[in-house]
């Protein structure tokens, strides 16, 4: 049996078992991995395409026969049993209470199943109770303070739950899902520690569960944490590890495990938005519009990851296509997190930044823990000069993810603009932390070390030589390098960082005042040095220009002159034909 038809027949189950146990997100996530999978040619029909698969027959129960296959390349593979159904028929109370709990009556579902002994019963009456306590949870916080307000308001259900999903762990008759959803509890509880152990053991018994590898990620802030976690290999546990190097900003790292996951998973839009997403942690946006570009055209109604879309768009300054993408996502769900803040940025590109808060707010109401509607409506209160509802958004996003550059930078404005550097500098320096690669960052801190308050230029200059090497688009590193050096008195230095700066304004075909002053300084620099063949070469350039820098020119070409041949003053004229 090939490689890619064990993955199928895996997926396959997977997506009915998860389904059954109403675990929809995590069924959702492997139907989009199975209709990822090459089709093998030798199967291809015209009727067969890419999501046009034919169906498999899949049987009832499945006991201990082990489905075994070789792995793509450079993917770990470890063959594990499919798990096996519980023997005792679960019958009409299953089926009355998987009906409640999909009309998300989730404490009649559990009490239909209260007399129901098996496992599988036990999970979704579970399960129900913790969404109901989850449900009753946001009630209670709307009611005490407000969609986006803070409160103490805490799920009820989880004490009776812990204790209960303890003692069946602690008598070994807890199923994967079972210890899934008994992580998820710990987790909520605060008990880390117990949480990764348990979650560590459900994925090493039923790696298809998505949903656990994804409480798994958020429990791994650290490398070490990461590297500590025994888990078995199986081709999940690359897709858990592209994934959480990618939160921990590995993302050359992440980039390379998604590549090779291709080679199973050819058509995944999911591993495509994962790789554009990775790219944009890069800053490489030319590649992710491309690629966004290409996921829209196989996926024409996708919302998920379109928010990251539109941050390129926005950077781009890409008017046109952010307006069509806005209007896209409008008529497919407006009311997703990610439609609004696609239209918030719309309305941020176009200045609008009231109206683009007001939906920022809107996605925040759909999901309290939007992390990307925080970090940019921060953005925009910083733009309308309201620096304390700034502050409080950043503060929100980092309680949210203390991992998120964004806040942090975001945070850096915020008490910079207050004049108050030292505070600044803390935060700047966390955002460089979480994020090394950003220039962005790097001026930012180095501009505050420039500030009057501070005026600790050498420590400036080691940020900017930083951003220097961290692609500097906005080509700021070098031209304030050359400034720094020249007021240190550092004319070498100076001279380095000014050449570099015209090599690179002259590539670029820029032009502006920069251009002027790095002639000028070159000029009089390698006069002082009696260099006067390079001198002459920056003079001879300035004669192009018609401001007061022209004349300066010609007085360096004539000293250069006099200093040469020791003879009187001569018109210089002929230096510029």
């Amino acid at each position: 049996m090939s490689s890619k038809e064990s993955c199928r027949i895996e997926l396959r189950t997977a997506i009915r078992q998860l389904s059954d146990r109403c675990l929809y997100s995590a069924s959702k996530w492997a139907a989009e991995q199975l209709v990822g999978i090459e089709q093998d040619p030798a199967k291809f029909t015209p009727s067969n395409t890419r999501f046009q698969r034919g169906s498999s027959s899949i049987h009832r129960r499945f006991r201990t026969n082990e489905i075994t296959s070789t792995p793509p390349t450079g993917v770990a593979y470890v063959s594990t049993p499919v798990m096996e159904e519980d023997e005792a028929i679960h019958g009409d109370f299953y089926l009355l209470a998987k009906s409640y709990f999909d009309c998300r009556e989730y404490r009649r579902a559990a009490h239909v199943l209260r007399d129901q002994t098996g496992k599988k019963s036990v999970f979704l009456r579970c399960y129900a109770l913790y969404l109901a306590g989850e449900k009753r949870k946001e009630e209670e916080m709307i009611e005490l303070e407000g969609p986006l307000g803070k409160s103490d308001a805490v799920n009820r259900e989880l004490v009776s739950l812990e204790r209960e999903l303890a003692t069946l762990c602690k008598n070994n008759t807890i199923d994967p899902f079972g210890l899934y959803l008994y992580g998820l509890v710990l987790k909520e509880k605060g008990n880390e520690n117990l949480a990764r152990k348990v979650l560590v053991e459900s994925v090493n018994s039923y790696p298809w569960n998505w949903s656990a590898w994804s409480e798994l990620q958020s429990l791994c802030t650290t490398v070490d944490i990461l590297n500590g976690l025994n888990l078995s290999n199986h081709w999940m546990k690359e897709f858990f590890l592209a994934s959480i190097y990618q939160e921990l900003r590995m993302h050359n790292e992440s980039l390379s495990k998604y590549e090779n996951l291709q080679g199973m998973f050819t058509f995944s839009n999911y591993i495509q938005a994962q790789i554009a997403k990775a790219r944009y942690s890069l800053r490489e946006f030319e590649q992710v519009e491309v690629i966004f570009e290409d996921l829209l055209r196989n996926d024409p109604y996708r919302v998920e990851d379109m928010d990251t879309y539109s941050n390129v768009l926005y950077t781009k300054e890409c008017f046109s296509a952010l307006s069509y993408l806005a209007h896209r996502v409008i008529m497919t769900d407006k009311y997703r997190p990610e439609s609004c803040c696609i239209i918030g940025n719309y309305y941020s590109l176009k200045g609008q930044h009231e109206k683009s808060v007001v939906y920022f707010r809107r996605a925040l109401k759909l999901n309290k823990n939007y992390l990307s509607a925080w970090t940019l409506m921060g953005h925009e209160y910083v733009e309308m000069k309201n620096t304390p509802a700034a502050v409080d958004a950043y503060r929100r996003a980092v309680d949210i993810n203390p991992r998120d550059y964004r806040a942090w930078y975001g945070l850096g404005q915020a008490y910079e603009m207050m004049g108050m550097p030292h505070y600044a500098l803390h935060y700047f320096r966390k955002s460089v932390f979480f994020q090394p690669i950003d220039s962005r960052l790097w001026i930012a801190m180095a501009q505050c070390y420039e500030s009057e308050q501070l005026h600790m230029l050498e420590e400036a200059i080691k940020c900017y030589k930083r951003a220097a090497n961290c692609n500097d688009t906005e080509a700021i590193a070098l031209h304030r390098l050359a400034i720094l050096h020249r007021e240190l008195d550092q004319p070498e230095e100076a001279a380095f960082y000014y050449k570099k700066d015209l090599e690179r304004m002259e590539a670029e075909e820029r032009e502006g005042p920069n251009i002027v002053e790095a002639l000028m300084f070159l000029a009089t620099h390698y006069k002082t040095q009696k260099k006067f063949e390079e001198a002459e070469v920056y003079c001879t350039r300035l004669l192009d220009y018609t401001g007061p820098e022209r004349e300066t020119a010609k007085s360096l070409l004539r000293g250069m002159r006099i200093a040469q041949s020791g003879f009187p003053s001569m018109d210089v004229e002929h230096f510029h034909p």
